[in-house]
């Protein structure tokens, strides 16, 4: 089973793009604090690609700014590509089947 969930804060503002066949898409940046501290005592971050397609990625854009707080449910997919140079590179990114607003920057701001 190819399930992934992921609780984090958006890195990026959503920016909606449409597909030559007319489907909607959004690429976010997920910063997803660590559990652990590491040798220094520090919590490092890792940054997931997430892709949404359609009515997801129409919300996102609507409603998320980048800082928010999101959770996001979907699966792993690793996908190739050649750079300038010709070389076979590889990329891991969510493909997002759901996202759950957790918390907003607009509302931390107002309830300060």
């Amino acid at each position: 089973m190819n399930t992934v969930v992921l609780i984090g804060r958006l890195g990026t503002e959503p920016v909606l793009t449409e597909t030559k066949d007319s489907h909607s898409r959004t690429v976010i940046q997920l910063a997803v604090p660590r559990s652990y501290k590491n040798q220094d005592g520090i919590y490092e971050t890792d940054f997931f690609r997430c892709v949404l397609w359609n009515g997801i990625a129409k919300r996102a854009k609507e409603y998320c700014k980048k800082g928010d707080t999101v959770c996001v449910k979907g699966r792993l997919q690793v996908r190739d590509y050649l750079d300038e140079h010709e070389e076979k590179k590889y990329i891991t990114e969510v493909i997002a089947e759901s996202i759950s607003f957790v918390s907003s920057v607009k509302n931390k701001e107002e309830n300060s």
